[in-house]
């Protein structure tokens, strides 16, 4: 099997695995939208184990855990190993007006999607006006101007 050899590439890797040697919880990347009355959140989690997801919600802060576990063989010797495995983490501020007790999610192809639905108070709304009657039809009502 040929191979080409970059050897900018390879100075890229040797610094990046470097650079990058905490053990702490990586980023994953995500998208957010709103569609009609709830956000979505979809986050890119290939590879990662269903069981390992976690999603929490404590007051306005959302949580999403997971975890990729590298495959290990220990007879494996690498050629290429640019995908990174541990614990990945998101958090976010969630704002007013979200309904936090009726957040979803679900874990499908490897994509996180979770759905943050607008609380109804929040929600746009029609305001009707009413009009004043006549004085003389109603006493009781006023017009609200002050003289």
């Amino acid at each position: 099997m040929a191979m080409y050899w970059d050897p900018f590439r390879e100075l890229d890797r040797l610094a990046a695995g470097m650079l990058d040697s905490r053990q702490g919880p990586r980023v994953m990347p995500i998208d957010l939208h709103r569609d009609g009355d709830h956000y979505v959140l979809s986050a890119d989690l290939p590879g990662v184990d269903p069981g390992s997801v976690d999603v929490d919600v404590d007051g306005q802060l959302l949580t999403i855990r997971a975890e990729r576990t590298l495959r290990s063989n220990e007879d494996v010797q690498w050629l290429a190993h640019e995908r990174p495995s541990g614990s990945f983490l998101r958090q976010l501020t969630l704002g007013e007006g979200l309904d936090t007790a009726a957040i979803s999610a679900h874990y499908e192809n490897g994509v996180l999607s979770v759905v943050i639905p607008v609380s109804e108070k929040a929600k746009p709304r029609k305001v009707e006006v009413q009009t004043v009657a006549a004085k003389s039809e109603n006493p009781q009502v006023t017009s609200g101007a002050s003289s």
